[in-house]
């Protein structure tokens, strides 16, 4: 029996949107170590979640975060502690409401689907409430 593909998985370039070369001198060692975290988090995620999603929103410079319609000035995008992934369908988001247990062992944090539309919000912070699943 042949061994079972691995999907493919989220890479940094995918996260940092082209944002690492034209924004150098934002990113630190910090935010390059957190959003090497943050993936391997998603990564494993999706992983037990069967799916993939594309990367919509991954790392934010001050600049593009200040012109995202809706985006808090202390966005966890800043500091690569967040990642927004395509959800169309709603179907990551369904998956994660019923797999909570897998969220509070990855470490990862859901914004409601209801605040996020056609995305899916994780974050490796957890909100003010400290709730796995919140409003932001």
């Amino acid at each position: 029996m042949p061994a079972r593909k691995r999907p493919p998985s989220l890479k940094l370039a995918d996260y940092y949107m082209g944002r690492d070369k034209l924004h150098r001198s934002e990113l630190t060692r910090e935010i390059r170590a957190n959003a090497r975290e943050t993936l391997r988090r998603t990564n494993r995620l999706l992983r037990s979640a069967g799916m993939m999603r594309k990367v919509t929103s991954g790392w934010r410079p001050a600049s593009i975060n200040a012109a995202v319609p809706g985006a808090a000035r202390g966005s966890k995008h800043l500091n690569c502690l967040a990642i927004d992934l395509e959800d169309r369908n709603g179907a990551l988001d369904a998956w994660c409401m019923a797999n909570l247990d897998t969220l509070e062992e990855l470490g990862l944090w859901l914004e409601h689907p209801d605040a996020t539309p056609g995305w899916c919000h994780l974050q490796t912070q957890p909100p003010r409430s400290g709730n796995r699943v919140f409003y932001p």
